[in-house]
């Protein structure tokens, strides 16, 4: 399948009439049908409805219309940022992040960010801790926030604040009546874990915050993103151990508790090249590098 294919094939779902569709990409009609007709052969469904006038789509080929439609205009942005950053009115700064960092201040930082730097352009992409490590050493990405340190060559990690633990219920929990929940208490219940790959992750800092106090979770479920285990939460299947900050996601079904434990708490993580000397690099680093925020110790 080749990108011009999907340039024919966008013309001809939009218009609906190879006659008109082949004069706007300024070509025969033959060739065109012949390169729809070896299209589908390729994918070896019927895109497009000749039998009757006017065209119209099959089921299939309203999909791959939608489809290639999306994947035209990403690629046109592609184009259109890669020629301003040859061009030097942009430069480019790659951001992973694990899902729990959108409960932080980081979100408003990059924002902040983004509104004083109109010449660096942010790419957002949603990466483990682990998967962050070998965006960074790559180049893909130059700058990682998570709850766990990078402890890699050549990676600085800088603690931004620390996040207390707690335990999300469902709000018809038995425990939701409490104050508080201790250790014990929730080590009997059923407890869903994240992210389950890959390791190390926050479900092994959580399960080494219990094993050091000589305890074991013997019922638990792994799942791999925060929002699906408040989903299970909410659902009732189990309970899950979340940072404090995730809070902010209100829900009427779900009930946040604390736990009385010292040491519960985990922390927020960015990971830099340390041979990254970048200015604008420099400059984003003091946009988020803010004092902690009242109540996340």
């Amino acid at each position: 399948m080749e990108l011009r294919q999907l340039r024919y094939f966008e013309a001809v779902g939009r218009l609906l009439n190879f006659s008109k569709a082949a004069e706007e990409l300024h070509m025969a009609q033959p060739p065109l049908s012949r390169q729809i007709q070896n299209l589908e052969d390729e994918l070896g469904v019927t895109l497009i409805d000749r039998s009757g006038r006017p065209l119209r789509l099959t089921n299939a080929g309203q999909f791959f219309y939608d489809q290639s439609v999306q994947m035209l205009a990403r690629i046109a942005e592609i184009k259109r940022s890669t020629q301003q950053l040859g061009a030097e009115q942009k430069r480019w700064m790659g951001i992973g992040f694990t899902p729990s960092v959108l409960y932080t201040h980081i979100p408003k930082a990059i924002q902040k960010f983004t509104n004083n730097h109109a010449n660096v352009h942010i790419s957002l992409s949603e990466l483990t801790s682990v998967q962050q490590a070998d965006a960074l050493k790559s180049g893909r990405i130059d700058v990682g926030f998570s709850r766990l340190a990078i402890n890699e060559e050549g990676i600085e990690n800088i603690i931004l604040n620390r996040d207390r633990l707690m335990l999300a219920v469902p709000s018809e929990h038995a425990l939701a009546a409490l104050d508080s929940v201790t250790m014990e208490q929730i080590a009997v219940e059923k407890v869903i874990l994240y992210p389950a790959s890959p390791r190390p992750s926050l479900a092994d800092q959580i399960l080494s915050h219990f094993k050091v106090r000589g305890l074991e979770l013997r019922n638990t479920f792994e799942t791999n993103t925060l929002q699906t285990a408040l989903g299970l939460v909410a659902a009732n299947m189990g309970v899950t151990i979340v940072p404090q900050s995730v809070r902010l996601m209100q829900r009427s079904d779900i009930h946040y508790l604390p736990i009385a434990a010292n040491g519960m708490e985990t922390q927020l993580v960015m990971s830099v090249r340390a041979s990254d000397d970048s200015a604008h690099l420099a400059a984003f680093r003091d946009c988020v590098s803010l004092p902690e925020e009242p109540g996340t110790r």
